[in-house]
């Protein structure tokens, strides 16, 4: 029951746009601000709706941390009063809602929300993995989100409990068993965690997080979401910037992670600026992976943000990061030809 399409209606910066989603891995690329993020925090919340105490709106509310919690100022910016539509499907299930921009609460009766009784009737595991790092900064993070109004949109609380659960019962599944060795291949150990603060055990001894680069804590991150089994079969992850402070050398082994997750039936979702990112994923999938890029952009005409949809890395249109990387090496060739043509 992995999500199928995404729908969206003067919400946030988009005007009108829908997305087809695989159900393997979704790679989302554009320039800042065409909604990279934005997309995948939607999906996020409809996964976490299928939770049998999740509200849909208050969700979306708690992750896109508007001013003030006020769902209307998700609405599009525009002149006059408008309302937004929030659609997200997973085959013939729908789940929906729609609020105008004078709405001043997740709860009120001004926001129409559908389909959440058959939307709950199979729950989704998820999870988020944002840019910024939050191991080394966990412990009471969680107690302080709960007793006290802080500023954080609520994926940095929920990746924590989902780091913080135990390890699953029983001996390790196939899947546990190939891709936890690789990761402590590149960690150099194993993950554990003591009153609420994690250490890598290794050689060394025990290091605290406080301690290691925050790429090493990214994969240690990745670690433990695979050994708790928050990552299985019909699960879901979305990787805002995977390649953020994480040494190119260990893109390959985050993409090769991801391709095997997917194969097992994980739907992943990931936002990336970065060519490395791309060409990895591209060189190192099998012709039986199910990988989709999606390219948004602002059209040239409208001046609104739209989508194009892919299976292949080189027929990706609008593609910044390939027009920045060609841009490069264009300089790189004259500055190199400079002085040799007459």
């Amino acid at each position: 029951m992995t999500l199928t399409q995404v729908n969206l209606k003067h919400f946030t910066a988009f005007s009108d746009l829908s997305v087809d989603i695989s159900s393997g891995i979704n790679v989302f690329v554009g320039a800042n601000g065409t909604g990279k993020t934005h997309l995948m925090k939607v999906c996020y919340a409809a996964c976490e709706a299928s939770r049998p105490d999740v509200h849909f709106m208050e969700k979306l509310v708690r992750v896109f941390l508007p001013s003030g919690r006020r769902p209307g100022r998700l609405v599009k910016r525009q002149v006059g009063r408008s309302k937004a539509i929030v659609e997200v499907r997973r085959g013939d299930r729908k789940l929906a809602a729609s609020f105008s921009t004078q709405v001043k609460s997740a709860h009120s009766g001004a926001v129409e929300v559908t389909g959440l009784r058959d939307w709950k009737k199979d729950r989704i595991r998820s999870a988020y993995i944002p840019v910024k790092e939050m191991l080394a900064s966990a412990p009471g993070f969680r107690s302080l989100y709960e007793a006290r109004e802080t500023h954080f949109e609520e994926v940095y609380q929920d990746i924590l409990h989902r780091a913080y659960l135990p390890i699953l019962r029983g001996p390790r599944d196939e899947q546990r068993n190939l891709l936890l060795p690789q990761l402590e291949r590149k960690l150099g150990g194993s993950v554990f965690v003591q009153n609420e603060e994690f250490f890598l055990y290794n050689k060394q001894g025990n290091l605290e997080f406080s301690l290691l680069a925050e790429g090493i804590r990214k994969l240690a991150l990745l670690w433990l979401l695979i050994q708790n089994g928050t990552l299985q079969s019909g699960s879901a992850l979305f990787w805002d910037e995977p390649e953020t402070n994480l040494n190119p050398k260990l893109f390959g082994v985050v993409m090769n992670i991801l391709l095997e997750l997917q194969r097992a039936g994980v739907q992943v979702f990931i936002a990336t600026h970065d060519y490395v990112i791309l060409k990895e994923l591209d060189l190192r999938k099998a012709d039986s992976d199910d990988v989709t890029f999606h390219s948004l952009y602002q059209d040239e005409e409208s001046g609104e943000l739209a989508c194009r949809t892919t299976g292949s890395y080189l027929d990706i249109h609008q593609n910044a990061i390939m027009e920045a990387f060609d841009g490069l090496y264009d300089r790189e060739i004259k500055r190199s030809l400079r002085g040799l043509v007459k």
